[in-house]
């Protein structure tokens, strides 16, 4: 193993939360109407309760969002969702979405959250999303369908019952799924946090 390779997997076991199934919560912003925010997780053992969501909404204070699983190992998405407001009703509002699994086998995980209506494009991550291509437009200054004008580009992901999680940038270009594992270490290796927030709350 070279030393780039060797520093870059240092890091990513550095910049990596480990939280033994902790509420883990990651917050940040979004520039364009195209960006998408990754979430990596990992579950060491199979679960049988695990639940990631978002609850940037705050009832039209900022952006729609849509989420999205994959599966890490190959890109295959697992589900996507639109408006589910009902995995942590405490604080989420209409139009936040996210998941509840009463089984997700071991392994590791990408959570995305994409702006309303910026749906993948296939069932590969690969693939991408339905704004790639697009000249980017400042969320201030989009009309976002179904939401309007205005929308803030604050967002917030939460997630319970995952062993480690990451979110090294919030707008990545994603490679072909076999250098994938590759990409996602060079990206925790240079230090992307652009005023990331984590908390991880026992």
């Amino acid at each position: 193993m070279n030393k780039a390779l060797m520093f870059a997997a240092g890091a990513a076991l550095a910049a990596s939360t480990t939280a033994n199934a902790a509420l883990i919560n990651f917050t940040g912003s979004i520039e364009y109407h195209n960006d998408v925010i990754y979430t990596y997780f990992s579950l060491e053992q199979d679960a049988t309760n695990v639940r990631v969501w978002t609850d940037s909404f705050q009832d039209g204070t900022n952006f729609d969002p849509i989420t999205a699983l994959w599966n890490h190992s190959d890109g295959s998405l697992l589900a996507e969702n639109d408006d589910d407001d009902s995995i942590n009703p405490a604080t989420q509002t209409i139009y936040d979405s996210g998941f509840a699994f009463d089984f997700l086998a071991a392994g590791d995980y990408v959570f995305t959250v994409a702006t309303y209506n910026n749906w993948a494009l296939g069932n590969l991550l690969s693939d991408g999303f339905t704004f790639d291509g697009q000249d980017p437009i400042a969320l201030a200054d989009w009309n976002q369908p179904a939401n309007g004008r205005d929308m803030g580009p604050n967002w917030s992901v939460w997630l319970d019952g995952v062993d480690s999680a990451s979110n090294p940038d919030d707008s990545v270009d994603v490679p072909e799924p076999g250098t994938a594992a590759l990409f996602g270490l060079g990206l925790l290796g240079l230090g992307l946090q652009r005023g990331r927030r984590r908390k991880v709350v026992s």
